[in-house]
């Protein structure tokens, strides 16, 4: 990107009212363009890979996949492309999940109007934001020879489980899962099984706890 070109940003939140109000935020600062606006991680990643945005703002917990799965797939396309990650809120794991995912800016949505101009502007000069209570976890578990290790669960899921895991905390059937994901449903249901065993859960239930407990989808 030379400095003359604009900055072209991709929009991926779920919530229409939130996406409209990121992108007039966003474009009335000079040499900014929102060239894309997705509502589904899926989206997101078609829209990245149809516009190539230098920068791509994310919310986390959108349907079919979130925000993580969907950066970590527009990264291996877009090795260039930066992310702003919105959230509704911060834990240690989240923060851990969002650096290993790729995104070197994390903002709270209740400080986006504060806070993500100053974001992108760091993204756009090769710097980094988050805010002062992720920085404050960074930190504390920098500090820490015990902390935990990066990744979604102790035994980690592989890039299909944690798609199958979303799917499924948002209630869609083995034969759904395997039309949207273009598999069998007796992969689907060989990947079910594995997301439970590894994740140590008995039902449907302690899934969708988990999935929201770990904000891949919203309770």
């Amino acid at each position: 990107m030379q400095s003359s070109d604009p900055l072209r940003i991709l929009i991926a939140d779920d919530h229409e009212l939130v996406r409209r109000g990121l992108k007039a935020l966003l474009s009335s600062k000079p040499g900014w363009v929102v060239c894309a606006e997705a509502a589904t991680g899926r989206e997101a990643i078609a829209k990245a890979e149809k516009h190539r945005p230098n920068l791509a703002v994310m919310d986390i917990a959108m349907p079919e996949l979130n925000g993580l799965e969907a950066i970590r797939s527009i990264s291996k396309m877009l090795p260039k492309t930066e992310f702003v990650v919105l959230s509704l809120h911060y834990s240690e794991q989240l923060v851990k999940e969002v650096i290993e995912a790729g995104a070197h800016a994390y903002v709270l949505k209740s400080d986006a109007d504060r806070d993500l101009v100053l974001a992108v502007e760091a993204l756009a000069n090769h710097g980094l934001f988050f805010t002062a209570g992720a920085t404050h976890i960074i930190l504390d578990g920098a500090l820490k020879k015990d902390s935990i290790p990066v990744g979604l669960t102790p035994r980690r899921l592989t890039s299909r489980e944690r798609e199958i895991t979303q799917l499924i905390a948002e209630g869609r059937s083995s034969k759904e899962v395997a039309g949207l994901l273009g598999i069998s449903p007796k992969t689907a249901e060989t990947h079910r099984a594995n997301v439970m065993r590894k994740l140590e859960l008995h039902s449907v239930v302690d899934l969708v706890r988990y999935a929201v407990r770990n904000c891949v989808i919203e309770p």
